[in-house]
């Protein structure tokens, strides 16, 4: 079995001494340029076109996220850079669902009960008591119910808190409204109070979160994205602050990472940052749940994670 591996510049050692821990029996090696000896999986991230383009006997290729839109925008730059006919495969929960529901949890209990505003009285050396929010009316709309969305559409409702969420396709959680498809989409949005996104980024969530979006939501409603910084507008979500029509958001992703110094969300009190480390890729979680997969598929069984490349996740 021979596994070749790629990660941009970062620790890669590490990732290859856990591969081969996982998998004694595995050729496993880096690949540099040059190298187009025969493989049987490759597992990378963000690999470059000539990495893969024409391994046609490679029997999968293993994504190390969770997300694939950096992979297929490659594929989209460079057609061909995925072997036809080679399934890609996402990481599954790799202990990303914990890490993202505290995250939310956290930023939904700030807006909740106004911390973010204690912060800025604090910063001015007033005291005055706000009124928390009243419960019933704190309606947090999770877009997304995959693995994370829908273990944090559940860690929010533990609080009590009236939560609802959003898919393409239906699904049923219990104690979770859902609302499912482009029909239901204004429905869904209608009075949300927090609005968390964790969408996948395809062609069809590309800009999602836009004034039109947040008009549908409360008056003051509050904005928390850990998906992609593409699926925001921007200038739309300085616009909604100016307005009142958004009072804060958190922002964990960015079109441009890192986030330039003169942005103008560093200028922004409104809007909390943090750098793309709501949910990490942890390592040895990642390595045993592709090692596993590998293992069964040359077994000759199925897996689960394949991603359809027509809808991007």
């Amino acid at each position: 079995m021979r596994i070749l591996f790629y990660t941009p510049p970062s620790d890669t050692e590490a990732w290859l001494a856990d591969l081969r821990r996982a998998l004694p029996e595995a050729d496993v090696r880096e690949w540099k340029p040059g190298d187009t000896a025969p493989a049987d999986f490759a597992v990378v991230w963000r690999p470059p076109h000539e990495m893969l383009a024409g391994r046609s006997g490679l029997r999968a290729v293993f994504n190390l996220g969770a997300g694939v839109d950096a992979i297929l925008a490659i594929e989209r730059e460079q057609p061909g850079t995925l072997p036809a006919g080679v399934p890609l495969v996402r990481l599954e929960d790799t202990g990303m669902a914990p890490q993202m529901a505290e995250y939310v949890v956290h930023a939904v209990l700030r807006y909740l009960r106004r911390f973010d505003e204690y912060a800025q009285l604090q910063a001015e050396h007033r005291w005055h008591v706000l009124e928390p929010h009243a419960r019933e009316s704190f309606t947090v709309g999770v877009l997304g119910l995959g693995v994370l969305g829908a273990h944090v559409a559940q860690a929010v409702a533990s609080f009590g808190l009236p939560v609802r969420g959003y898919s393409r396709s239906a699904r049923h959680i219990d104690g979770i409204e859902t609302y499912a498809g482009p029909a239901q989409f204004d429905a869904f949005l209608d009075s949300v109070k927090v609005l968390v996104n964790l969408l996948p980024h395809t062609p069809d969530t590309h800009d999602v979160l836009n004034a039109n979006t947040f008009a549908k939501l409360a008056e003051g409603a509050y904005l928390i994205n850990v998906a992609r910084g593409a699926h925001l507008v921007e200038r739309d979500l300085l616009d909604a602050l100016k307005s009142g029509r958004i009072a804060a958001a958190t922002l964990d992703v960015f079109r441009e990472e890192p986030m330039p110094a003169d942005h103008p969300f560093w200028r922004e009190p409104r809007i909390t940052i943090t750098p793309h480390s709501s949910a990490l890729t942890l390592r040895t979680e990642s390595v045993a749940q592709v090692a596993q997969k590998i293992v069964a598929l040359t077994r000759g069984e199925t897996i689960s994670g394949i991603v359809d490349l027509a809808r991007g996740y």
